[in-house]
């Protein structure tokens, strides 16, 4: 992983294995250039002898994006119709038989339209590296699944295209591509980014100051913590795991998501496997659970894999008697759980579920999260 573009290091990455590499431009917003730089390292692997090829390429009108384009081969788009409507897609099938060296692919997150082989491009990406085909993509670092809930209490916006934390993680380069908030103002009010009667609304809603810098921050973060662990992971020494995620999940969880979310950052962060555990007591027993919560339930579970945990269902007579097994079983070193709202009659009527806990289980860390406003 690398801070700046370096395509003599990727060329060497390209030589090196069969797989295919992924190479990600990483920002924090749209319009601080990672289709124009994608592209710049496009012509400049093609003027390197690379058999270089689009995949695909928003430009979203901007001219100075377009024209890098300029001779690079494209793969004409695959039109899918749904609903009446005629959407354009990265044609997968033909980029997998034209089979180039290197695939510029933009828009990590993009949702695919219905009726495509894969439901998001990040699954695209994946075929294309499987088949050894080298891939050069862009990314915003709101999109990542694990920061959906910081993303949005900074900026009041719900990021609905996201990708796995892991996706990123596969990146053999990390481009940041950076600029001041200041500057991709400047540039947003010089119509750069947006087309006019976008621009006002722009800068008042998502395109603040304060919006821009927390999110540059998260972006320059991110990638800082990337290189080290790469880093460590390539040094004598690996990372030694400093312990073990248990998060607790049940039908009654207002907002597992963040719960989840929180244990996959806290788990990445110690080198740590976690699992996402619904604790099932009797009032849990399937029975006693409609078949909507149910399902809730599945989806929450598949969520906790899709972000890296080992999802698991775990019985007890009790809240606090299951936890403490699972921790006793597992060798639990951190345990995070949503704060609940109960009611005031029965806060007059024995200890809270939280209190036996902390009772029965000793030694472990306890996080409590609010998960009752994401």
């Amino acid at each position: 992983m690398e801070n700046r573009p370096a395509p003599e290091r990727f060329l060497e990455l390209i030589r090196e294995q069969q797989r295919g590499r992924l190479k990600v431009y990483l920002g924090f917003a749209a319009g601080v250039g990672k289709t124009y730089e994608m592209l710049q390292e496009g012509q400049r692997l093609k003027k390197r002898g690379v058999d270089v090829v689009i995949g695909i390429v928003e430009t979203h009108g901007r001219p100075e994006t377009a024209a890098q384009i300029d001779d690079l081969e494209q793969i004409p788009r695959r039109r899918i119709e749904y609903r009446g409507v005629v959407l354009e897609e990265m044609d997968l099938d033909a980029l997998l038989k034209r089979r180039p060296q290197v695939a510029l692919v933009d828009e990590l997150a993009h949702t695919n339209a219905p009726g495509s082989r894969n439901a998001k491009r990040y699954q695209d990406v994946q075929e294309l590296l499987q088949a050894g085909i080298h891939v050069i993509s862009t990314l915003n670092i709101q999109h990542l699944e694990s920061l959906y809930d910081i993303v949005e209490s900074c900026t009041g916006v719900k990021v609905k295209e996201r990708v796995p934390d892991y996706v990123l993680g596969l990146a053999d380069q990390l481009v940041n591509v950076d600029l001041s908030a200041e500057d991709l103002q400047d540039r947003l009010r010089a119509g750069k980014v947006y087309p006019p009667e976008r621009i006002e609304t722009a800068l008042n809603h998502f395109f603040t100051q304060e919006n821009l810098t927390r999110l540059r921050e998260m972006a320059l973060e991110e990638v800082r913590y990337l290189l080290d662990r790469r880093r460590q992971t390539q040094s004598a020494e690996a990372p030694t795991p400093s312990g073990r995620v248990m998060v607790c999940l049940s039908s009654r969880s207002p907002n597992p998501h963040v719960l989840l979310r929180k244990g996959a950052r806290l788990a990445d962060r110690l080198h740590a496997p976690w699992y996402a555990v619904y604790i099932r007591t009797p009032k849990e027993d399937p029975v006693r659970v409609d078949a909507a919560t149910q399902r809730r339930i599945g989806d929450t579970l598949a969520l906790a894999h899709q972000l890296g945990a080992v999802p698991l269902s775990y019985a007890g007579k009790d809240f606090a008697s299951a936890v403490a097994e699972f921790v006793s079983e597992y060798g639990i070193t951190h345990i995070i759980l949503g704060r609940t709202q109960r009611p005031w009659y029965r806060r007059w009527f024995g200890q809270s579920p939280l209190d036996r806990l902390l009772r029965t289980v000793r030694g472990v860390d306890i996080i409590i999260v609010d998960s009752i406003c994401p």
